[in-house]
C-alpha cells in the first residue's frame, strides 16, 4: 500500500460524521465480574464521508478522488475538524502546547504526540502527518527556529534538532496535523434521483497505522 500526501477536499470533510474507535475485549465472568483487555495501544479514528455531500458536483469530486486512490489501494490525509490541532479549537497555535519529551543529551530525534488527559490518567497519541508550516518547537522556555535549530518531516511527524536537547529539559510542540486513512470499501453507490431527494451515499474512511 502506498500513501499518497494528499488531502481529501476539506470542504467535503467538514460536514463528515467520526471519532475515535477503540477495541476492547470484555469477558464477564461467572460471579459477575468483567476481565476487560484490549490489543490496541492506539484508537483508530473512522468517518463517513458521505455526510459532507452537499451537490452534486461534491459527488463528482469524491468520486474522481476515490478513483484517483483506486478505492482502499492508497491512503491519503484527512482533516478531523474536531481534532486538527495541538491546542484549543478556539485559540491559536503555541510552540508550548503540548509537552512531547524530556531531553537526555543524547537523543535528536523526537515523534509528535498529542496529548489526552482526563483526572489522573494521560494518553499519548502519535501524530504523523503534521501540516508543513505550521509546527513549532521549543525548549524550556525558549522557541527555536526551524530550519536553523530544528527540521519536521512532515510525512512523518520526528522533530530533528541540530544538536541534542540538554538532560532533563523538557521538549514541547505545537502544530495542526491530518489523519493518515483510507477508504473503507471498493465501490460507491451513488445515485443522481435519491442524491436530489436528500440522500447521500456511504463513504466510509478508517484510519492506518504508518
Amino acid at each position: 500500500m502506498a500513501f499518497h500526501e494528499v488531502r481529501f477536499p476539506t470542504s467535503l470533510s467538514f460536514g463528515a460524521l467520526g471519532g475515535p474507535q477503540r477495541r476492547t475485549d470484555v469477558v464477564t465472568l461467572a460471579n459477575g465480574y468483567e476481565e476487560r483487555n484490549t490489543p490496541w495501544a492506539h484508537a483508530r479514528r473512522v468517518y463517513d464521508a458521505g455526510l459532507g455531500l452537499r451537490s452534486l458536483d461534491d459527488l463528482q469530486v469524491i468520486i474522481a478522488f476515490f478513483e484517483a486512490r483506486m478505492g482502499q489501494m492508497h491512503a491519503f490525509r484527512w482533516k478531523d475538524w474536531a481534532d486538527h490541532k495541538s491546542g484549543k479549537a478556539s485559540e491559536g497555535l503555541e510552540y508550548d502546547d503540548e509537552s512531547i519529551a524530556i531531553g537526555d543529551g543524547e537523543t535528536s530525534v523526537f515523534q509528535l504526540v498529542r496529548n489526552y488527559t482526563s483526572g489522573a490518567q494521560t494518553y499519548k497519541r502519535p501524530i504523523s502527518k503534521p501540516i508543513k508550516g505550521t509546527v513549532r518547537v521549543g525548549v524550556e522556555q525558549d522557541e527555536y527556529r526551524e530550519g536553523v535549530q530544528f527540521e519536521v518531516d512532515a510525512t512523518t511527524g520526528l522533530i530533528t534538532f541540530a544538536h541534542p536537547p540538554d538532560l532533563g529539559v523538557e521538549i514541547f510542540a505545537g502544530y495542526e496535523f491530518d489523519v493518515p486513512v483510507r477508504f473503507d470499501t471498493d465501490r460507491i453507490m451513488a445515485s443522481v434521483a435519491s442524491f436530489q431527494a436528500g440522500q447521500v451515499p456511504d463513504v466510509p474512511v478508517i484510519e492506518v497505522r504508518v
